[in-house]
C-alpha cells in the first residue's frame, strides 16, 4: 500500500504544473499538500495497511486522488452487481463503444456525440427491451505518435437471465450496426461485447481504470490542456435504472452487508510524511482499547481506501 502512494506522489506534484493555470489559489495549495501525511491503522507486522486519516485534495486529476477514487468505484460496483444479481436475480452484459482517433480541439465535441448516440441507443427496441439499467463509464487515452485522443465507453447492462439464449439476444454484429448508425459513422469498425461471468473478470477491472491516466495527461501541457477541457464538468460514471437504485442505497448504506468484511487485527496507528522522495515514518503508537472497538463497528473493507 505505501509503495503506491509513493509511486503516485511524485506524479501527483508533475500534474500541479500542468494544472496550474486552471485552479484557484486555495486549489492549488490543497493539491501541492495533497498526501504531505498519510496516517494508516496497520497490523501488528505491518503487512496490511488502511488509511486512517490523510490531507488529500480530490482534484480528479491528482494521481493520488484520482486512482483511490478508480479503486472506490470498483470496489462500490463490484458491490452493486453483487446485489443486482442476488436481489433481482440478473445477469450482465460488458460493451466497449469506440469510434476512430480524434484530434483535440474536437475531443469535447466527441464526447458530446459519443452522449447523444448512446441515449439514442437505450432507446431502441432492440436496446431497450432488454436492458435493466447500465453503468456507463468514460474513459479517454492519448496516442502520443499520432497526437489524437481516443475517447470511449465502458458499459454493463443488466439484463434476465434468459437474455443469452432467448430470442432478444443481441449479436456482435448487430450492437456493432446500431452504434454505426447511431454515431453516422461507417468507420467504426468495433464494439466488444461480452457476457460478464465474475465480478474479477478481465472486462470488469476496465471499470477500475482512470477516466484519464496520469501518465498520458502529463505529457505535456497542451495534452493536460485538452483532457481538462474535454472532462471538466462532465461526470466520468453515470448510473441508470436498476444501478441508480442500487447506487442509491449504497449510499444510505444499506448494502454494507455485501461488503468485504475486515477482519484484519489492527495495532498501529503509523503517521508517515512525505520526505520529498519517498514516505517516512514519524511517529508509531498503538490503537486504544476505544479506537479498536470503533473501527470493529465499520470493518468493512474499502479497498483498504476509507
Amino acid at each position: 500500500m505505501l509503495n503506491k502512494y509513493n509511486e503516485k506522489k511524485p506524479r501527483s506534484q508533475e500534474v500541479i504544473k500542468y494544472s496550474d493555470k486552471h485552479l484557484s489559489e486555495g486549489m492549488k495549495i490543497r493539491c501541492k499538500e495533497c498526501g504531505s501525511y498519510i496516517e494508516f491503522l496497520a497490523d501488528f507486522e505491518v503487512t496490511k495497511m488502511k488509511v486512517h486519516t490523510a490531507n488529500f485534495c480530490k482534484f480528479r486529476f491528482c494521481s493520488i486522488c484520482g486512482w483511490r477514487q478508480a479503486c472506490k468505484d470498483a470496489a462500490k460496483i463490484s458491490v452493486l452487481m453483487d446485489y443486482i444479481k442476488a436481489e433481482h436475480k440478473k445477469e450482465f452484459v460488458f460493451v466497449t463503444l469506440t469510434a476512430p482517433n480524434v484530434k483535440a480541439d474536437v475531443l469535447r465535441d466527441e464526447i458530446t456525440r459519443y452522449n447523444k448516440a448512446f441515449k439514442k441507443l437505450t432507446e431502441r427496441g432492440a436496446i431497450k427491451i432488454i436492458n435493466h439499467g447500465y453503468i456507463r463509464k468514460l474513459e479517454i487515452t492519448y496516442n502520443v505518435e499520432r497526437d489524437d485522443y481516443h475517447p470511449h465507453f465502458h458499459c454493463v447492462f443488466a439484463v434476465n437471465k434468459s437474455y443469452f439464449s432467448g430470442e432478444y439476444y443481441i449479436r456482435q454484429e448487430r450492437w456493432l450496426n446500431l452504434w454505426r448508425e447511431l454515431m453516422k459513422d461507417e468507420t467504426i469498425t468495433q464494439v466488444d461485447v461480452r457476457r460478464v461471468k465474475s465480478n474479477n473478470d478481465k472486462e470488469m477491472r476496465e471499470f477500475s481504470k482512470y477516466a484519464a491516466k496520469d501518465e498520458d495527461y502529463t505529457h505535456s501541457q497542451d495534452v493536460f490542456d485538452a483532457f481538462y477541457y474535454a472532462l471538466k464538468g462532465r461526470q466520468a460514471i453515470t448510473y441508470n435504472g436498476i444501478f441508480a437504485d442500487a447506487n442509491r442505497m449504497y449510499k444510505d448504506k444499506e448494502l454494507d452487508y455485501y461488503k468485504t468484511r475486515d477482519d484484519t487485527e489492527y495495532v498501529w496507528l503509523i503517521l508517515y510524511q512525505w520526505g520529498g522522495v519517498e514516505y517516512v515514518e514519524k511517529r508509531r503508537r498503538e490503537i486504544t482499547q476505544e479506537e479498536y472497538k470503533q473501527l470493529k463497528k465499520k470493518s468493512v473493507d474499502e479497498m483498504a481506501l476509507s
